[in-house]
């Protein structure tokens, strides 16, 4: 066994283990950087829609079904009979 390894033949195969495992954990190491990377993304856009959502929801929690029904695009006709 170690007269395999000690042989040319054996050196280039030991050397191209060697490089097949570098490139192996290369990628591994860059897949998962991606991975966490997009996690991150992903977690900063659902605090912007939850701070977006927020900021609705202050502007329309004091509207009567009257004034939500005219920012929602209602027509005053349709809205009339809602500001009971």
């Amino acid at each position: 066994m170690i007269a395999v390894l000690a042989s040319p033949l054996g050196r280039v195969l030991g050397a191209l283990a060697v490089a097949a495992s570098l490139m192996g954990l290369s990628w591994l190491h860059g897949h998962q950087r991606g991975a966490a990377s997009e996690r991150q993304a992903i977690l900063t856009r659902s605090v912007e829609v939850l701070r977006e959502r927020t900021k609705v929801d202050d502007q329309i929690r004091d509207m009567d079904a009257h004034q939500l029904c005219s920012a929602l695009g209602g027509m005053p006709d349709e809205c009339a009979g809602l500001g009971l």
